[in-house]
């Protein structure tokens, strides 16, 4: 039992939840519970155990820093350090944007196609490598190789250090900074994957505090918010193999401008695919 006047982990949730509350951020209680799962090194499960163990002067500390800074809106997944991710554990901090559930919708349902054996993969706009790293990962034993492209030098570092976490020292993988393709030559993939940009530059004003942390070059995709999307249609074809597939993720509402780009680039099997929520969000072109 707790000696009296000690704060516990009870008393710490209750009062950090009603602080997060007042402040603005949904899920208060679990967004707690998670800050002190990760201050104290426990699972959620031993903190409720554990709900009468008093706090050290230490422990209260370090929650009063993440709790502040959580009320600021920094996102729950930089104060944690990590993401889970198609059943891996990532590294994720304000270098890249934070994967959202509809990006690994996507990678689930690329894991479950027919690939060949040695199946080459191109992450374009890697960021985390989330996409790449977790497809390597899963289609290991298909012998796949990767290469993880990024505009950003702080982008693929962070993609490093999540392949020497998540994959074998000799895993095939690449890191490439690229603006698109313009540093592949003339390779060509059985899958290139995307998660470009496609916020329009106006939805600056809309956003949440906490995607307004993510980098700007990992958010804006132009004006329309379809730009990079379109030019990488406009080169995808040279450098897909035969067979070969594009996967990429879109924003709401930018289905027919998609694919009518695809359509102009010749493309012959165009799909729209929802997400969970019923919302066109995944186009796949071969």
């Amino acid at each position: 039992m707790a000696s009296a006047g000690m704060a516990t982990i009870l008393d710490t949730l209750k009062k950090g939840a009603e602080y997060l509350q007042r402040h603005g951020i949904d899920e208060a209680r679990l967004n707690m519970e998670r800050l002190l799962g990760h201050a104290l090194k426990i699972d959620r499960m031993r903190l409720y155990l554990d709900f009468d163990r008093p706090l050290s002067e230490a422990d209260l500390a370090t929650l009063r820093e993440l709790t502040v800074r959580r009320g600021k809106g920094e996102p729950l997944q930089h104060l944690l350090g990590t993401v889970e991710f198609c059943d891996l554990e990532f590294l994720v901090d304000a270098r890249a944007l934070v994967p959202r559930p509809e990006t690994e919708e996507l990678a689930f349902l690329l894991r479950s196609h027919p690939w060949p054996e040695g199946v080459s993969l191109l992450d374009l706009g890697c960021g985390s490598g989330v996409l790449g790293l977790s497809l390597a990962h899963h289609l290991a034993d298909r012998g796949a190789s990767v290469v993880l492209a990024d505009l950003s030098p702080e982008a693929l570092a962070l993609a490093r250090e999540n392949a020497a976490r998540l994959l074998p020292p000799d895993a095939p993988v690449r890191f490439v900074e690229s603006d698109l393709f313009s540093r592949l030559g003339e390779e060509r993939f059985d899958l290139i994957v995307a998660n470009l940009p496609y916020l329009p530059a106006s939805a600056e004003t809309a956003l949440s505090r906490e995607v307004l942390r993510d980098p700007p070059l990992a958010l804006y995709g132009g004006e329309s918010g379809t730009e990079l999307m379109e030019r990488l249609l406009a080169d995808a074809s040279a450098h897909l193999r035969p067979g070969g597939l594009l996967a990429m993720e879109f924003g709401i509402d930018q289905a027919p401008a998609l694919r009518h780009c695809a359509e102009e680039q010749g493309f012959q099997n165009i799909e729209i695919r929802k997400d969970l929520d019923g919302i066109e969000r995944i186009l796949l072109v071969s």
